[in-house]
């Protein structure tokens, strides 16, 4: 069977290798480990990238178990809002989700904000 497997470039290294048998066909990078790092680098930046809510709803998830879940930690303008209001109005999952919500705007707002020019006259 290593006699059908053909040779090929490395898709990082550039480099000729052959690749492994149980692999076969779909091995694309070298077995160095530089390449094998950069390979699983970048698979995980895709699957975070498509998967981009998974953070998120896991932790709500995981909060939501708690019997005493600790407070989230916000950015600095929604730490000052009453959440154990908020958490005994809308229930622990509620407050986080907004809590979440909150932070999105705030991280939004700050890109805009950045991305202005300083107009000085």
């Amino acid at each position: 069977m290593a006699s059908t497997l053909r040779p090929r470039p490395c898709r990082l290294c550039r480099k000729w290798f052959r690749p492994h048998a149980r692999v076969g066909a779909r091995q694309r990078v070298c077995s160095k480990s530089e390449c094998q790092k950069e390979r699983r680098k970048r698979t995980q930046e895709g699957w975070r990238e498509a998967n981009a809510d998974y953070r998120v709803a896991r932790r709500l998830q995981q909060r939501v178990k708690q019997s005493e879940p600790e407070p989230q930690r916000l950015p600095r303008p929604l730490e000052r809002l009453p959440w154990d209001l908020a958490q005994d109005q809308f229930g622990a999952q509620g407050a986080d989700f907004i809590g979440e919500f909150g932070r999105l705007l705030v991280g939004h707002v700050q890109d805009q904000i950045s991305a202005q020019v300083l107009d000085s006259a």
